[in-house]
C-alpha cells in the first residue's frame, strides 16, 4: 500500500488536474452544484453495485469517481469564496472528533450500541431539533425506513427482542389481510406500508441490510429469468410462447446455475 506521503501526493495531483479542467475544459467549466447532483447520485449507486458484486477493482474505480465529485464541488465552492477542499476536510475532522468523545475525550463506552446512542445525543446538543432531521427527504423509501429505524433506536426507542418485532410483523400482516377482505384500497396501501416497515425493522434485528437483501434477490431473479429467455431462444420460441410448465422446468434448472 502507498505511504502517507504518496497518498497526499496523489490527492494533490487530483486537485491540480481539477484546477486545470475547470479552466480549460468546456464541459467542466460549465458545471454547477446543481448539474453535478444527479451525476453524483448515479455514481453512488454504481459504487453500491460494485460493493454488492464484491468487485474490488470496480469499487476502487467508483470511489475515484466519487472523490472527483467531492473535489469538483469543493472547487466550485472555492470560486465563490464559500468553502474549499480544506474547509470540507476540516469540517468532517471537527465533526468526527466532536462525535467521538470516547476517543478524543474522557467518555467511556461499553459497545457499538452506546457509541450510536452518544452520536445521536451529541447531534441534538449541536442544535438539531429532531433525531430524524438528518434523514434526507429524497432517499428511496426502503433506505429511508432503515435510517429512520436506526436513528430512533439510537436514542432508545426500540424493541428489546427480535421476537417482539416478529410478533409485530404478524400483527401487521393480519391487519393487511383484514383490509384486503374489506376491499378498501386506501387502507390496503397503508397496511402494506406498515408490513414493509415492520419487515425492514425485523431485518435490522437480524443484522441484515434490507436494501442489500432485496438487491440480491433482484439480481437472482434477473439471472434466472434471463436463463428462461435464453432457453426459449434455443427452442426457437419467444418467452411469451413458452408454457408455464416449460418455464417452471427451466426456472428450476436456473436455480442450480
Amino acid at each position: 500500500m502507498s505511504s502517507r506521503k504518496n497518498q497526499l501526493k496523489a490527492f494533490d495531483r487530483l486537485l491540480t488536474i481539477m484546477d486545470e479542467l475547470r479552466t480549460q475544459c468546456p464541459w467542466d467549466k460549465k458545471q454547477t452544484l446543481q448539474t453535478l447532483r444527479h451525476l453524483t447520485i448515479e455514481e453512488t449507486y454504481e459504487l453500491g453495485d460494485a460493493i454488492l458484486d464484491n468487485n474490488l477493482e470496480e469499487v476502487k474505480k467508483e470511489l475515484g469517481d466519487l472523490l472527483l465529485h467531492i473535489v469538483f464541488y469543493a472547487k466550485i465552492g472555492s470560486e465563490t469564496n464559500d468553502f474549499d477542499i480544506a474547509d470540507v476536510a476540516n469540517s468532517i475532522c471537527d465533526k468526527l472528533i466532536s462525535r467521538h468523545p470516547h476517543i478524543y475525550g474522557d467518555v467511556k463506552v461499553a459497545d457499538e450500541a452506546e457509541v450510536k446512542r452518544n452520536w445521536e445525543t451529541l447531534k441534538l446538543k449541536e442544535g438539531k431539533s429532531s433525531v430524524l432531521e438528518g434523514v434526507p427527504k429524497s432517499l428511496p423509501a426502503l433506505v429511508k425506513a432503515s435510517r429512520i429505524q436506526e436513528k430512533v433506536a439510537g436514542v432508545g426507542f426500540d424493541w428489546e427482542e427480535p421476537q417482539q418485532v416478529f410478533e409485530k410483523l404478524e400483527e401487521e400482516l393480519e391487519e393487511l389481510q383484514h383490509e384486503i377482505n374489506e376491499n378498501n384500497t386506501d387502507k390496503i396501501e397503508a397496511e402494506f406500508g406498515d408490513v414493509l416497515f415492520s419487515m425492514i425493522n425485523y431485518g435490522r434485528f437480524l443484522k441484515i441490510s434490507p436494501e442489500n437483501a432485496l438487491e440480491r434477490t433482484n439480481k437472482k431473479f434477473i439471472k434466472r429469468f434471463q436463463y428462461l429467455e435464453m432457453k426459449a431462444k434455443e427452442m426457437g420460441k419467444s418467452i411469451q410462447d413458452m408454457t408455464l410448465a416449460e418455464m417452471d422446468i427451466y426456472w428450476e434448472e436456473a436455480k442450480n446455475i
